[in-house]
């Protein structure tokens, strides 16, 4: 969502310029009926104390509270001159972001732009797609220091590039959320061959439509793509060519939209618990896949936001789905298994204290997930839930009421990155994080909801899932999609 910077906000850019700070002391956090974390002293190497990193610290630079120990540096901001000899200025409204092994030791990040056809600071390639449209993505090679050596434009001439995806091969999906002037498509981008032919080549089997993110399986190469539109439905995509190598994608695929497949009551007695009520895959035309979703009965979510794949399950979140419990459009948090075609209503948000307007998501290299929130009235921030079933916050913007966007870790798990979309920083975080753990990003993908961040489940609809053999997540999402139960 695009927002404008106001007078306060440039007064109090123009006194910070770019900061590097620790913060203060060290405590619990309780969070919304979770139990408390550890202070960030604790051990998290050992996979002891795992709940959070502490309460979050006043800045005294008013714009990133963190947990005792973490230091941030705003590495590159709209507007001013990019890092290379172009002349060129960083574009604004940053948003989706990933990470990448770069040489000696650096990192490539690859962030989008998330811009219509005008703007004071549009993405200015060599090679656009469209010469109309200010939209595109840009690199920063970063140093081991969290300096930045180098900055370019990898594609240019989309609009509204909000977020994307990570491939298994290097390469960056940057997705157009919007559905106007021709535009609505996915393309792919290549940090050590920008501008190139493939830049501009809209992926067209991957859909026209209204794209907010994207994740891939890697045990299978399948895509999932979720819609930011109202109605939004979820979307997978099977490449011809599984190979997950470069250029796969362009040879093409299958699209597909999810839907609930609830048999007839005389065929139902044929299967075996669990089996009345799945979600199946239909085919749709990718030129007009809204339609065909929509004509077919697939699911019709609020409007979807971000999407991470690890440990075996794909996260998606609804972040303008309506409660059931409390008025208001707070959110939900999904989670789809597609070893066993279950999908589940992870979390649902009953007050903005809990969690307000979910939007960015992945799971750290810890294994933790992380939700970054979009439009919180008392200032957007990064939740972190545990396998454990704790909850924490771990950053609240208290700059703007702008949004985090493009959260994501160095290879080495060391540095966090993330934009602040308006005015535009991208920022770098480090601190005591704890180690990978590739076991507890398995575990987070099959723990249970933390205590206070579970759907209401009503005694129909856990007698509904004793009944059926399917947990009483997979049930709610029938409950809250329409299914009679």
């Amino acid at each position: 969502m695009e927002s404008n910077m106001n007078r306060r906000d440039f007064l109090k850019l123009g006194s910070i310029g770019t900061v590097a700070l620790t913060l203060g002391s060290a405590g619990v956090l309780s969070l919304a009926g979770g139990t408390t974390g550890f202070a960030s002293n604790a051990d998290t190497t050992k996979g002891k104390g795992w709940g959070g990193y502490g309460p979050l610290k006043k800045d005294p630079n008013g714009i990133l509270d963190l947990p005792e120990g973490f230091n941030y540096k705003i590495i590159s901001t709209s507007g001013q001159a990019m890092v290379n000899p172009s002349g060129d200025v960083v574009p604004g409204l940053l948003d989706g972001m990933a990470a990448y092994k770069g040489p000696k030791n650096t990192t490539i990040l690859v962030r989008n732009h998330e811009l219509g056809t005008n703007h004071q600071w549009p993405v200015n390639g060599k090679n656009p797609w469209s010469k109309s449209a200010a939209g595109g993505t840009t690199a920063l090679i970063v140093g081991p220091n969290r300096e930045v050596i180098s900055e370019y434009v990898t594609n240019s001439g989309n609009i509204r590039n909000c977020a994307g995806g990570p491939s298994t091969w290097g390469t960056w999906l940057t997705c157009e959320e919007t559905r106007n002037m021709g535009h609505g498509f996915v393309f792919e981008v290549n940090p050590l061959d920008p501008e190139n032919e493939m830049s501009r080549t809209p992926i067209r089997d991957m859909g026209y439509f209204s794209h907010e993110a994207c994740a891939v399986d890697p045990s299978t190469g399948i895509w999932y793509l979720t819609e930011d539109n109202d109605a939004s439905f979820l979307y997978r995509f099977t490449p011809h060519n599984q190979s997950q190598q470069l250029g796969s994608l362009q040879e093409g695929g299958i699209l597909e939209a999810a839907a609930l497949d609830e048999l007839p009551s005389n065929q139902a007695s044929q299967f075996t618990p669990g089996q009345k009520v799945g979600v199946v895959w239909k085919q749709v035309n990718p030129e007009r896949a809204k339609e065909d979703a929509m004509a077919l009965g697939c699911i019709r979510f609020t409007r979807l936001e971000g999407a991470w794949f690890g440990g075996g399950a794909l996260w998606f979140d609804d972040t303008s789905a309506r409660t059931t419990t409390a008025p208001g459009r707070f959110g939900r948090v999904y989670r789809y298994f597609p070893a066993t075609n279950t999908l589940e209503l992870f979390f649902e948000s009953s007050s903005t204290n809990e969690l307000h307007a979910p939007d960015n998501v992945t799971i750290t290299p810890w294994g933790d997930l992380w939700i970054a929130e979009d439009g919180n009235p008392q200032g957007d921030r990064i939740i972190g839930l545990t396998p454990e079933g704790n909850v924490y916050e771990f950053a609240k913007n208290v700059f703007n009421s702008s949004e985090f966007a493009g959260v994501c870790f160095s290879p080495d798990g060391k540095t966090m990155y993330v934009n602040i979309q308006s005015p535009g920083f991208t920022i770098a975080i480090w601190g005591p994080f704890a180690r990978r753990n590739s076991a507890r990003q398995f575990a987070m993908s099959h723990a249970a909801p933390p205590p206070g961040f579970a759907p209401q489940l009503s005694d129909k609809i856990i007698a509904y899932a004793e009944k059926e053999g399917m947990s009483p997540l997979a049930a709610a999402v029938l409950d809250r999609h329409g299914v009679t139960l």
